[in-house]
């Protein structure tokens, strides 16, 4: 027999030894009992024969005849037109035979490098596992399918027109365009997501047996190499069921300049989409296509890792993309409640996400994420600071007549109070001051808890400045104080009932309200003072004598000077009751004491019956109470 012979003789017994030994020692006393009956199983002979270093590894058999025998059973299963997993003794048989094509590569390889007939023989069973991974790979797509299609998304979906998440008039707008010829034979009832409120749900997108097979398929294919190969086929049938949830949730597939080309109206609408469907996305459809990927790649974090990323990526970076398009589209004012929803929502998922995309491939999704929500921050910064350069523009002409509220006034402080509902978010965006040194030292050394303080204090007297600015278009001194006061007085209401006035604090509050007083003892004095001067005595003499004539033409003067001003004063605004009644006190106070002295006066010298055009005190009451009746706040300018 030659070398050659006498090598495949040697690894038959060796063979036989292992098979028939439970453990090392017995197999070699069963080697030995070999020798006894044949010098050519010496030991010596086993030991120089043998190509492996470690005399702990298993003796393998035969080459060819193992490759033979696996070859004739894969190749059944290879050839077969229907599934393998069809049947579980079939699937379970050919995953044994790709575990023993496996061990029998792992166990040669050491001796292909020697021995050129090794080599030829397993680059043929090279051949034949790629062909076996081929086929596991077409059975994984398989069952990856069909459970798909068993399985119930899990997320409460509703017949359109029971729960849809499009309102009416998108729908009555889609059937305006629907050809009625093209529904023939199609089910008028497509499924649509009704609203989630609860995240709390895992969706179960495959069935367990189903999971199990992948996980077997998935092991060999990973061991064998093919590990990309399988997370391929993996990610491109859940990305398809991932990017239909999506779809069924509303959201649909714009790229940037898309969104950024798309009207400010339909932008809005689009942003309450993308704020349900993101919160599902991230709450609920993307743990659950963690968990299972956890459980199919289960023991292969790698993959398993790697194949999520597979799966997900698209539907984030389509998430991203419409949230990039909102932080670098315009900056003015009315965007800033949605632009503020928006990045509410990515912060608010922060926490999912960090726990979805920490790994090695999911690191640059969460890493965007941050740095498009960090970009949005900057966008509220700017669209106030816009809101800064729209107070500032607005010209100091367009003072209201009346002396009423400013539309620019109602506008500013409407704005605040719904922006400080999001305050919360806003510190978060001015955590650092964006007020510069100067202009801080511009707000008379006032305290402020945050940065956000500042910035709003930093509005206000912005807003003052400009009111200022326009109540010197009034030429009365009168009705430039009332449009201060006014103006001032619904500014401190807008405070003091919103969040608003924790930020800006008592102090702000206090001295606002000091302001609206002093502006009321202005028009006090500025138009009442002159109509109760007239009757005031002349004190030039030493000793001044009652005189009815006099005193006659000072009430015929107060009476013309009255009317005058009660004429002048009926087109003026007092927008707040309080205001008004205050007003109208103050000014009582001080005209009816000077009228009654002097009537009272001419009606101790009996010259009250000689002046008939004399009003009484209850009718000067009467006529200064008409006058501060005032306007509704609608007449002011439009709706508070």
């Amino acid at each position: 027999m030659g070398d050659n012979g006498e090598e495949k003789l040697l690894a038959v017994a060796r063979h036989i030894a292992k098979t028939l030994g439970r453990d090392d020692s017995m197999t070699d006393d069963i080697l030995h009992i070999f020798s006894k009956f044949d010098g050519r199983f010496s030991r010596d002979k086993f030991s120089s024969s043998s190509s492996d270093p470690d005399p702990s590894r298993v003796y393998a058999p035969p080459l060819d005849p193992t490759l033979h025998s696996l070859d004739r059973q894969i190749s059944h299963y290879l050839s077969s037109d229907h599934p393998i997993w069809s049947d579980s003794a079939d699937s379970s048989a050919f995953l044994d035979a790709v575990d023993e094509l496996l061990a029998t590569l792992r166990d040669w390889a050491p001796a292909a490098a020697a021995d050129k007939a090794v080599f030829a023989s397993l680059s043929r069973a090279d051949e034949l596992m790629q062909l076996a991974m081929f086929r596991l790979r077409d059975e994984f797509r398989t069952l990856m399918e069909t459970g798909s299609d068993s399985v119930d998304l899990g997320l409460p979906y509703a017949r359109r027109g029971d729960h849809p998440t499009l309102d009416s008039e998108e729908e009555e707008e889609e059937e305006e365009d629907v050809d009625v010829e093209e529904l023939e034979g199609v089910d008028d009832h497509i499924p649509v997501a009704r609203p989630v409120t609860d995240y709390d749900i895992i969706i179960d997108a495959l069935p367990s047996g189903t999971i199990n097979d992948l996980h077997e398929i998935a092991r060999r294919m990973v061991a064998a190499g093919f590990g990309q190969e399988c997370a391929s086929v993996y990610s491109s049938c859940r990305r398809e069921f991932l990017e239909e949830s999506m779809s069924r949730l509303g959201l649909q597939k714009l790229s940037i300049e898309e969104a950024q080309k798309m009207s400010w109206q339909d932008l809005e609408d689009e942003i309450e989409r993308w704020i349900k469907a993101t919160n599902v996305a991230v709450r609920i459809l993307f743990p659950s296509e963690r968990r299972l990927c956890d459980r199919v790649f289960s023991g292969l974090s790698s993959a398993a890792d790697f194949s999520f990323m597979e799966v997900c990526r698209g539907s984030m970076v389509q998430l991203l993309n419409f949230a990039d398009a909102v932080s670098i589209g315009s900056r003015s004012p009315e965007r800033l409640f949605k632009v503020l929803d928006v990045f509410e929502t990515l912060r608010d998922l922060m926490p999912e996400l960090d726990a979805l995309f920490s790994d090695q491939f999911c690191l640059l999704l969460r890493n965007e994420a941050i740095t498009i929500w960090k970009r949005l921050g900057d966008v509220v910064r700017g669209i106030l600071m816009e809101l800064e350069n729209l107070i500032r523009r607005d010209p100091a002409k367009a003072a209201v007549p009346g002396g009423g509220l400013h539309p620019i006034t109602r506008y500013v402080m409407n704005y605040l109070r719904a922006a400080c509902r999001s305050r919360q978010a806003l510190e978060q965006v001015f955590e650092e001051s964006i007020v510069s040194p100067n202009e801080y030292a511009k707000l008379d050394g006032r305290a402020a808890t945050s940065s956000l303080s500042v910035q709003m204090a930093w509005i206000m007297d912005l807003l003052e400045s400009n009111l200022e600015a326009k109540s010197k278009v009034y030429r009365e001194a009168a009705l430039c104080s009332v449009f201060m006061m006014n103006n001032a007085k619904y500014i401190v209401q807008k405070v003091r009932d919103s969040d608003l006035g924790t930020l800006l604090g008592e102090d702000w509050i206090r001295k606002q309200t000091g302001k609206v007083r002093q502006y009321q003892q202005n028009y006090i004095r500025s138009s009442w003072n002159k109509v109760v001067g007239v009757l005031k005595l002349d004190s030039s003499s030493q000793a001044p004598r009652f005189d009815a004539a006099s005193m006659k033409e000072k009430l015929k003067l107060f009476n013309a000077a009255f009317e005058d001003m009660c004429k002048v004063q009926s087109s003026w605004i007092f927008t707040d009751e309080q205001l008004r009644e205050d007003l109208r006190i103050s000014v009582i106070k001080l005209v009816v004491p000077f009228y009654q002295a002097c009537v009272s006066r001419l009606q101790n010298v009996g010259e009250m019956r000689k002046q008939s055009t004399v009003k009484g005190v209850e009718e000067i009451e009467v006529r200064i109470g008409e006058l501060f009746v005032g306007r509704s706040s609608e007449s002011a300018g439009g709706r508070v």
